[in-house]
């Protein structure tokens, strides 16, 4: 069963029901953005145990944390922590990016053990191997691209990242205008030196026709790649990121038409004032299709804390109309994160997330902002811990130092406005 196809044939389905009550939208309202292309319920049919995910227009703002080995360290176990971590502190979705390890095994043992939708790049996973069996880039064969979203789509991972376009003509653009920091996405560099070496073209969007047949097997979602975001502010909206955006519009548009569900994912590092113009120009260039957004981040000075540069673009992205935010951990650009950054990455992003839901009016988004502004005005400390985003951070940062009047904190004292006021 498709999604889109009964959403267009006036079908609600079960999952389109369980959408609209965790959003608290009508379900004819889900139905008619599901057949319209510019919301999308995630759930791969073969991925059982977990809730169908509604990502788009009108619909809160979900974040995604992604976790995976690399070849320098690989450890399953850590990695399903991390899934737990993630999951613990509000993460919507998880992507296994891993590089490193039995990937197969890896991979199974994450859907088995995730109770939130689960994405992957499946073209990680063809060079990996390739490299491991010392293979170069020119030796992956184009079916191994299709064969690889299969094999993931199989087992039950529910959305792919798939870099359709970066082809011949827009990476011919990126070079041509020229660029500091080059390609920067893993497999948006690896797809652009497969065209370089081969002379031939991406094979994921020469036969895009394959991939909808795999995604209409197993409403498997289409993440369609920006593998041509920028790496730094110098290289934001240049013209090589915006003739993939279009390339990317007219393939959201033959997958509507097919039934099969898509988001489109952008940049990236972002200066600023540019975020909200890049955020409507994928909405008029995709018709409207959920935005999948990486950060954006806004300086490119601040590593170790690219989790704060991060969700100060994606609050303002998420303002302006993004559905969907990856988080950025402390660690970016310097490491793997390890459990603390993949907390702090998603808190940081719940933060960016809630303030962009409050700004656009979403339903009910300010609901627990005022609940917990009314326990602070009691002084019911324990009620303010229990509604903040990190209950157990606020209760350690409490305790740190007990006033000798419990009912304020060790900042004001006794000159507590609100007791004063009280």
């Amino acid at each position: 069963m498709l999604q889109i196809q009964e959403a267009q044939k006036g079908n609600i389905t079960a999952e389109m029901l369980e959408v609209a009550k965790a959003e608290n939208i009508s379900s004819e309202v889900i139905r008619e953005r599901v057949a319209n292309g510019t919301v999308i319920v995630v759930k791969n049919n073969l991925h059982k145990q977990v809730k169908p995910l509604g990502i788009g227009k009108g619909l809160s703002t979900k974040i995604n944390a992604n976790i995976g080995t690399s070849s320098d360290c690989s450890n399953l176990e850590l990695e399903l922590k991390k899934l737990e971590v993630a999951t613990k502190h509000g993460a919507d979705t998880v992507m296994d990016l891993s590089t490193g390890g039995d990937l197969d095994h890896i991979r199974k043992e994450i859907v088995k053990a995730s109770k939130v939708p689960l994405g992957s790049v499946p073209i990680y996973q063809c060079f990996s191997e390739a490299f491991r069996h010392e293979r170069k880039v020119r030796d992956v064969a184009g079916e191994e691209f299709i064969r690889a979203v299969e094999k993931h789509a199989e087992d039950g991972i529910d959305y792919v990242t798939v870099h359709c376009g970066v082809t011949k003509e827009s990476v011919k653009r990126v070079n041509d205008q020229g660029r500091i920091l080059d390609i920067v996405s893993r497999g948006g560099a690896l797809t652009a030196k497969w065209i370089k070496e081969t002379k031939q073209e991406n094979p994921l969007y020469e036969y895009y026709d394959d991939l909808l047949a795999i995604a209409m097997k197993y409403d498997l979602t289409l993440s369609l790649g920006d593998g041509l975001r920028p790496g730094c502010l110098a290289d934001a909206t240049d013209r090589g990121q915006v003739q993939e955006t279009i390339i990317l519009g007219e393939l959201a548009k033959r997958a509507l038409e097919k039934g099969v569900q898509v988001m489109i994912e952008g940049p990236g590092h972002v200066p600023l004032n540019e975020v909200e113009a890049n955020i409507q120009l994928q909405k008029s260039l995709c018709n409207g299709a959920p935005f999948y957004v990486l950060g954006p981040l806004v300086t490119d000075i601040a590593p170790g804390y690219d989790h704060i540069t991060s969700a100060i673009g994606g609050a303002i992205a998420a303002k302006a109309g993004a559905d969907f935010l990856c988080y950025v951990t402390p660690a970016e650009h310097l490491k793997l994160p390890d459990l603390n950054d993949v907390k702090e990455g998603v808190i940081a992003a719940k933060i960016s997330a809630h303030a962009g839901d409050i700004a656009k009016g979403v339903a009910g988004a300010m609901d627990r902002d005022i609940a917990l502004a009314k326990a602070r005005k009691n002084m019911d400390w324990e009620k303010q811990i229990e509604l903040s985003l990190d209950p157990e951070k606020a209760s350690i940062v409490r305790g740190e130092r007990t006033p000798l009047d419990e009912d304020v904190c060790t900042m004001c004292s006794d000159l507590c406005s609100i007791k004063l006021g009280n």
